[in-house]
């Protein structure tokens, strides 16, 4: 399990956008049938349509809310206020997938403007089928934050792409 989170940390995923934890769940994120792994690049051409986010574990009964957020937008100094809010689904069952849930914020495609970005997909268990609380705006956000304001706990999955502005002769 350690093996999986290194990626998280070298990435600065685990600091930057959320606390060290043990992942107990498989999530699957594709993008027209391309799976995302830590730290590869997907040019932002690929991922205008809301990807495919798979949950592979639980059962039926049990659970979970997917945030996706982008950390690297210019922002206020403040580093916790820093991320984008890209998409959240909850009430997610086990075993099944994101079109299974409730979009609580829609999806919206990744657009970096200047430098490389990282796009977050976290992962979190519900103790309960619950309300979750929609962020007032998808600026200054925060995972952790958010995380606390559900009463969701420390994430169970996670994983995160990079992206930077796509110029024309890189969409040839």
């Amino acid at each position: 399990m350690a093996r999986e989170v290194e990626p998280l940390m070298v990435g600065r995923v685990i600091g930057d956008v959320m606390d060290s934890f043990i992942p107990s769940i498989k999530m699957s994120v594709t993008f027209n049938n391309k799976q995302v792994f830590n730290g590869h690049e997907f040019y932002p051409s690929t991922v205008v349509t809301k990807p495919r986010v798979e949950v592979v574990g639980g059962d039926m009964r049990t659970f979970f809310t997917l945030v996706m957020t982008d950390p690297d937008v210019p922002g206020p100094s403040d580093p916790y206020l820093r991320e984008h809010l890209h998409w959240i689904v909850t009430d997610i069952p086990g075993t099944t997938d994101a079109t299974f849930g409730r979009e609580v914020v829609s999806y919206e495609n990744p657009k970096p403007n200047i430098g490389i970005h990282r796009f977050v997909f976290v992962l979190f268990k519900q103790k309960r089928r619950q309300i979750i609380k929609s962020p007032c705006s998808r600026d200054n956000f925060n995972t952790r934050r958010f995380a606390f304001e559900n009463d969701l706990g420390l994430p169970v999955a996670a994983v995160y792409f990079n992206a930077q502005r796509e110029t024309a002769a890189r969409r040839r």
